[in-house]
């Protein structure tokens, strides 16, 4: 699998060597004559950008998806799609078990690495059930889908809008075969389109380790720390941000304005989850008021949970932060979660995460409103947007320069492969530190 890798290549190395490949084989099929309907080669620079949008799920494009590529190029999406969502090392460890061939403890670490484990026990078993549960999760959408559609096309092109699109909102992908950037808005009134939709963002969304416990909840009863953080900070999050958007955009003619208070309700709920990392709408983001806006961009930057196919400083860092803080205000030696302990160890990374993503989310922004005379909140929503590998877009993707493409490509993959993977995999290595300094005092406040 990928035992031919020298020994000094760590596992954060193998993970974000692995995405890289994917991204650039993608880019070269994607480039081809064949991937285009009207048969020319799409630009490099964008080919790129499309590929690495696929591989780190995210959802921004440069050319539209529906009109532009053609059977062949939006294969090669999809397949890209389902590589980044799932993970390489995912799918390789699945062929390797069907193979019957034993997984190396190597492989076993760049598996912890990948699904965000803390150890390699049980991690192979987890990912048996993270494939099974991804084809299965995935077949039944695309069936539902293909029968919603089989009244509007043929049953040929039903069958492969349903795939795609299950694939792609599963995944929190982002790419749709509507055509003229539309997203879903052609069913923003579609009570069970959007159900399904919501229902597929949010099992992608919540990590494949919450997915595997909820599963054997009714065997074992009970839910790991991990799994009980996660769903509630984005049971809460979810709550929060659906009620704020209905609130500043109820009265909005451009969005929820037209809409009677159920399908109001209901787009709501479906842009909070949407921010998780799914990157697909239901009414046109542009014309949302500037305090949606803001308020996206901060549900976009927390994102996702740990191990699923989101981006984002993580639903988990967040919920850390802010226990930590409450603590703090309250005068407490310890943060305690669910009547557990968490290490300072947990909280230190939650805190060096946080910072690292603002440090780099800030700093792009910066960049990209040098190079594009646009307003700021517009720029700032695109940047949180790619490292979020949300998706979302106000049209900025389709207008930027050169070397804006690039800002956004290298958030995507940041945002993907992860910030504390991505400076592992680029640091040249630790050493055992052999001596401590003496303690000092600084006045804080």
């Amino acid at each position: 699998m990928l035992s031919n890798l020298r020994n000094h290549w760590s596992p954060p190395r193998v993970l974000a060597a692995g995405f890289a490949v994917i991204i650039m084989i993608g880019t070269l099929l994607l480039s081809l004559p064949a991937a285009s309907q009207s048969g020319e080669r799409l630009p490099l620079l964008d080919a790129l950008f499309t590929a690495t949008s696929a591989t780190c799920v995210t959802g921004l494009v440069v050319v539209d998806t529906g009109t532009y590529f053609s059977i062949f190029g939006q294969i090669v999406i999809l397949f890209m799609l389902q590589l980044g969502g799932l993970g390489f090392m995912t799918v390789a460890t699945w062929f390797t078990l069907m193979m019957k061939r034993r997984i190396s403890f190597r492989e076993r670490l760049i598996l912890k690495e990948t699904m965000n484990q803390n150890t390699i026990e049980g991690i192979v078993r987890l990912i048996g059930k993270v494939f099974l549960y991804s084809i299965t999760i995935e077949s039944v959408a695309a069936l539902y889908f293909a029968f919603r559609w089989m009244d509007e096309m043929p049953l040929a092109k039903a069958i492969y809008f349903g795939v795609f699109h299950a694939v792609s909102i599963f995944n929190n992908g982002g790419f749709e075969l509507f055509g003229d950037f539309r997203g879903l808005t052609l069913y923003v009134n579609d009570s069970g389109m959007n159900i399904a939709a919501m229902v597929l963002v949010l099992l992608g969304g919540m990590g494949f380790i919450v997915i595997s416990d909820v599963m054997e909840y009714p065997r074992t009863r009970k839910l790991s720390l991990h799994s009980k953080v996660v769903l509630t900070a984005i049971s809460v999050l979810t709550l929060l941000g659906a009620l704020l958007i209905f609130v500043f955009e109820r009265t909005n003619p451009l969005t929820l304005g037209p809409m009677h208070a159920g399908h109001q309700i209901m787009a709501s709920f479906f842009h909070s989850i949407s921010l998780r990392s799914a990157g697909i709408n239901t009414v046109d983001v542009g014309a949302m008021r500037s305090a949606t806006l803001f308020l996206m961009v901060i549900l976009m930057f927390i994102g996702s949970a740990p191990g699923s196919t989101g981006g984002g400083i993580k639903v988990t860092t967040f919920t850390l932060l802010t226990a930590a803080l409450w603590s703090t205000l309250r005068g407490k030696e310890s943060v305690v979660l669910f009547r557990r302990r968490i290490p300072s160890d947990d909280i230190y990374r939650a805190l060096t995460l946080a910072f690292i993503g603002m440090i780099v989310l800030l700093g792009s922004t910066l960049i990209l409103l040098t190079l594009q005379p646009q307003p700021f909140l517009m720029v700032l929503f695109e940047a949180t947007s790619a490292f979020g590998t949300v998706g979302l877009s106000m049209g900025l993707t389709r207008e930027l320069v050169p070397a804006g493409e690039a800002i956004i490509i290298l958030l995507m993959f940041t945002g993907r492969v992860g910030l504390i993977t991505l400076a592992f995999a680029l640091s040249p290595g630790k050493g055992k530190q052999l001596y401590r300094h003496p303690t000092g005092d600084i006045v804080i406040g």
